[in-house]
């Protein structure tokens, strides 16, 4: 029973994310999200970078991110959003700028979204 909730919690989050990822690109005219579908997908790639290759980046990145006090992790973010893009047919961003306030902004909205769905 405990396995097949946290299936459901895991599939609740992902879908919050897809939502999030629709809302995001709606803000911002340098994002396009060709649909539901597409969306879902951006979000899950995006979890999926951020499990694998994220940690790998901030551990390669320590010096500068000390020097940066912390900062240097929004441009990781950055990245992160621009690979998703280069991967997924039906998700662009028109360049970096973009996809640094695309990650700010769905960071917010992830955050807005959870707390209203009480999230843990």
């Amino acid at each position: 029973m405990s396995r097949s909730r946290d299936t459901m919690g895991i599939l609740l989050q992902l879908v919050v994310a897809a939502l999030a990822v629709l809302i995001t690109a709606f803000l911002l005219p340098g994002v396009a999200v060709d649909g539901y579908l597409t969306a879902l997908v951006v979000a899950a790639m995006i979890a999926l970078l951020n499990i694998t290759v994220k940690p790998i980046l901030i551990f390669l990145t320590i010096p500068i991110t000390v020097i940066t006090l912390g900062l240097f992790l929004l441009v990781i973010n950055g990245l992160i959003i621009l690979i998703a893009a280069e991967v997924i047919p039906g998700f662009a961003v028109s360049g970096f700028w973009w996809a640094l306030l695309f990650s700010f902004i769905l960071s917010l909205i992830n955050s807005l979204l959870g707390v209203s769905l009480g999230g843990r």
